[in-house]
């Protein structure tokens, strides 16, 4: 696809990430610093500012005088942007509060317009967050001549599919993090490259299947992790037919204890809650932080679908993957999700890996008997999980990313005549 910049980056077929179009790309092989590259990152929630940590990351590595500007978190303040407009004002979850935050959303979109006329980037980074990113990009190419780069795309593979539309018209290249999403945006001839997951990045290593005489929990017993979600509703809703299914699940198995994940510390309170007030309490134990704590301690999780769901994945760690919303909710993602599952590692696969209990099969029953069908089943289940990591392909994707970028930057100078050598980036 030819973009404005006169870059010329079809995507790759292969779905392994892939620093072949990157380096046909680098047209200058000497790179000196310049120190004044500017480099603008949109992050509108918590997984946003994460990544872009990392990303902040590798762009300084491969160029240290560059400033990063943008909003994120704490994790990208911690690796050195320069954050104008701080995530916590922005992280709704549900329409009630996205309705109370709308004043915070438009005051983020000014700020950011303000910005962009006095103190213009190089280049602008999305990272997910689509509603406010896709018309940060349509303002962008109508008032700039900037180049734009969307680094963790919309989920248009699972429902809105006319942002593809969007995103062709006002960004000039796509990181794309999984590898499905490749025939998607060839179909639709956009500029994007597979880069690789930045989950690898977090869990590089394929870690050794434990026996369940090693991988032994509070008492030396199977232990089971329930991963309640980390939005308020999915709490609520889901955390206490977690705790109802672990109540069955001991009748079978009396030894087995069961660890909460509280990996938001804003619902670590809201989670006490529901577990002192409920009658299987005295089974559990709350575990704080990222749930890597969990994944090295469980034989199993009971979690809702998200991103975490593929982490436990790369961890190999057998899931039981549930969520249940609204009526009304369910019959309106009926009409508009058009993919086969929900759970990332199946759609990585293109099988399913994890059970998925949606809806109605969410329930204490259901879920408790998956759960006893698969524990005489663990090592398999395990096993499964390997294909998720070999689809995914390499570790390296903030690194791609951030070479992405410099090239887009690179080939806008050499179009506007105001020529920086590239850098020799290392592959």
């Amino acid at each position: 696809m030819n973009n404005d910049h006169g870059l010329t980056w079809s995507i790759d077929t292969q779905t392994q990430p892939t620093t072949k179009n990157v380096n046909n790309l680098i047209g200058c092989p000497d790179f000196h610093t310049k120190t004044t590259r500017h480099i603008m990152i949109l992050a509108g929630e918590p997984s946003g500012d994460f990544h872009g940590a990392a990303l902040v990351r590798s762009l300084k590595q491969l160029c240290p005088g560059t400033r990063i500007t943008g909003i994120g978190g704490k994790a990208m303040t911690g690796q050195g942007a320069d954050i104008f407009f701080p995530i916590d004002k922005l992280s709704a979850m549900g329409l009630v509060q996205v309705i109370k935050q709308l004043g915070a959303i438009k005051q983020a979109f000014s700020l950011v317009k303000r910005r962009l006329k006095t103190d213009p980037p190089d280049a602008v980074v999305l990272i997910d967050y689509p509603g406010f990113n896709l018309k940060t990009a349509s303002f962008i190419k109508q008032h700039y001549d900037i180049p734009v780069c969307y680094y963790i795309a919309p989920k248009v593979w699972a429902w809105n599919s006319r942002r593809l539309d969007t995103i062709a018209k006002f960004t000039d290249h796509v990181a794309l993090i999984f590898p499905f999403e490749i025939p998607i945006y060839k179909a639709k001839k956009i500029s994007a490259t597979y880069v690789g997951n930045p989950l690898v990045d977090e869990y590089p290593q394929s870690l050794p299947i434990l026996d369940q005489d090693n991988k032994k929990g509070l008492a030396g017993d199977l232990v089971i992790g329930l991963l309640p979600g980390s939005r308020s509703a999915e709490i609520d809703k889901l955390l206490p037919v977690m705790l109802d299914s672990a109540g069955m699940i001991t009748k079978r198995y009396p030894n087995l204890r069961f660890l909460i994940s509280s990996g938001i510390r804003q619902h670590e309170e809201r989670i006490k809650h529901i577990v002192f007030h409920h009658p299987n309490s005295d089974l559990c134990r709350i575990v704080t932080g990222r749930p890597k704590q969990i994944f090295d301690r469980a034989n199993l999780l009971i979690a809702t679908s998200g991103t975490v769901t593929l982490e436990a994945a790369l961890n190999h760690v057998p899931t039981v993957i549930i969520y249940k919303m609204s009526p009304v909710a369910y019959r309106l993602a009926q009409l508009l999700v058009k993919t086969k599952y929900i759970g990332l590692a199946n759609l990585i696969v293109g099988r399913q890996v994890m059970p998925e209990l949606i809806q109605d099969n969410a329930n204490a029953g259901t879920i408790s008997e998956t759960v006893l069908s698969m524990i005489p089943e663990l090592e398999n289940h395990r096993q499964q999980l390997h294909q998720v990591r070999r689809r995914l392909g390499l570790p390296g994707a903030p690194k791609r990313t951030a070479t992405i970028i410099f090239n887009l930057i690179h080939k806008h100078e050499v179009k506007n005549k105001n020529y920086l050598p590239m850098p020799k980036v290392p592959v």
